[in-house]
């Protein structure tokens, strides 16, 4: 249960059926987006039927499906880009892996805050912790406070991300997972970037990824 004042709006989106997420402190009215993906007119219609003023975008990683949003969410809001620097590659080559997928991109404004592992962010007056969780990408991050991950493609209801596309690995993944992740209370609430809500405790009893018989240095 989110603390009072803390709402999370879930937007699905695209043909890549990707999560993107507004956090935002409904007291302060204040919002971060979190992988803004392919529809940024649904988000920027959402910010704005909500009156919330945007702060930041927060990017989980740099794969194209939670990037591609980008520049018309900063055509019409001027607010920094947090990435971790090892996705910054990815990040930059945004337009070549548009192109696998046929489609067209210009150019992403460059980012700003480089996050770090154990760095603090925060929305209004709520705090989030950053992760490293490499492994679905090297730079990939969690965002855990309030009860709550916001855990891009690291983690998901059943599943983990995948772990075939440059940078990729899957012993950094488990393992990213084991200590990142599976160390919160069970009632984090996980949310993925595909798919639907989970918690801590219902991965660590029943995804089929992280009970196998897997060895992680």
């Amino acid at each position: 249960m989110l603390p009072p004042g803390l709402e999370i709006v879930t937007l699905p989106n695209g043909q890549f059926a990707e999560n993107c997420y507004l956090v935002a402190d409904t007291r302060t009215r204040e919002a971060v987006i979190v992988d803004p993906g392919e529809e940024p007119a649904m988000f920027l219609a959402e910010l704005d039927t909500r009156a919330w003023t945007l702060r930041a975008i927060w990017l989980t990683h740099a794969h194209i499906d939670h990037v591609l949003g980008i520049p018309a969410v900063r055509a019409r809001h001027d607010v920094p880009i947090l990435l971790h620097p090892e996705d910054r590659s990815l990040y930059e080559n945004a337009d070549r892996q548009a192109e696998w997928f046929g489609i067209r991109l210009d150019q992403l404004p460059q980012p700003g805050h480089p996050l770090a592992h154990g760095e603090t962010v925060a929305v209004g007056g709520f705090e989030f912790e950053v992760r490293h969780t490499p492994g679905h990408s090297p730079g990939s991050v969690s965002f855990v406070g309030q009860g709550v991950a916001l855990s891009g493609d690291a983690l998901f209801a059943g599943s983990i991300g995948r772990t075939d596309l440059p940078g990729g690995d899957l012993a950094t993944l488990l393992q990213s997972i084991q200590r990142q992740l599976l160390t919160l209370p069970d009632s984090t609430e996980v949310l993925s970037g595909h798919g639907p809500r989970t918690t801590v405790g219902v991965e660590r009893l029943t995804n089929p990824f992280l009970t196998a018989d897997i060895e992680v240095d």
